[in-house]
């Protein structure tokens, strides 16, 4: 037969032995409690000390020593200190930068980045608009790379005004390749830097898995690619305002850069510390 009591009467602990043991929950505000005693049930506003405050659905406030004496659930609950709170961690960009202190956008450089389109400046602001404001660097777009050498005839850049200049499907033997070298070659190759990525057109840039892909559709030769793109995926891709719906279905599947394919990661991180060096 076992001895609830154990054989040694006089050791120490024998009243605690089968006593339960309250759970302890910190005072942190708005954590609900009810006072075992008289029932007032209130949520923590304050706690300093060794006094909590609590405050009902009707607004009355009453101050009780902190301790055993309080329910959580039902629960008997013995009523700490609130937790400390460390440091808020850093906030970071969806670019992956840490964001700075200061989030005001500074006064507009006189330096520029250039992108293609307007697919690729939306595509740009949503994941480096942070960082770009911070540093007051301004992203236009051109309507295609045809029309970069007009646009530096008109505005040439300058040691004190740098341009960067993003180009889809920039890859040997391309047609945008051949303009990027002979600009490159020209009066403004010195204060210019032409990058791109290897993809079609910027919505390639977006990774498949954030699209619940495998793989971005392959588009037979012949065939317009963005409605191509759109009739894949079976989206309507009749005029230009579909075209724009679909990009903004793209488009909304990216919160970080995450789901940028690498070869533009590292290309517009290129740009940006180009222009602000």
């Amino acid at each position: 037969m076992d001895d609830r009591y154990g054989t040694d009467v006089l050791s120490a602990g024998w009243r605690e032995q089968f006593r339960k043991k309250l759970a302890t929950v910190p005072a942190d505000r708005d954590t609900v409690v009810e006072v075992a005693e008289d029932g007032f049930c209130g949520a923590v506003t304050s706690c300093s000390g060794g006094l909590v405050e609590l405050e009902d659905r009707h607004g009355r406030t009453r101050m009780f020593p902190l301790g055993p004496g309080f329910l959580v659930d039902g629960e008997a609950v013995i009523l700490t200190p609130p937790t400390a709170k460390g440091p808020a961690p850093a906030r970071r960009t969806a670019s992956g930068s840490f964001a700075a202190a200061d989030a005001r956008a500074r006064v507009a450089r006189a330096s520029r980045i250039f992108v293609e389109g307007r697919h690729d400046a939306e595509l740009v602001e949503k994941v480096w608009g942070d960082d770009l404001r911070a540093e007051g660097v301004v992203v236009e777009y051109l309507q295609g790379v045809d029309l970069l050498d007009a646009a530096l005839r008109d505005d040439p850049p300058s040691a004190e005004r740098r341009y960067g200049v993003l180009v889809d499907h920039l890859v040997p033997g391309s047609k945008e390749a051949r303009i990027a070298e002979a600009i490159e070659r020209g009066p403004h190759g010195a204060h210019l830097r032409i990058v791109g990525h290897p993809f079609i057109d910027v919505w390639q840039c977006v990774t498949p898995a954030s699209l619940g892909i495998t793989a971005w559709p392959v588009i037979p030769r012949g065939t317009e690619w963005k409605v191509g793109v759109c009739r894949a995926f079976g989206w309507p891709a009749d005029d230009q305002a579909d075209i724009a719906r679909a990009w903004q279905q793209i488009l909304s599947r990216v919160h970080t850069y995450r789901d940028l394919e690498p070869a533009l990661l590292g290309r517009v991180e290129e740009l940006i510390d180009f222009v602000t060096a």
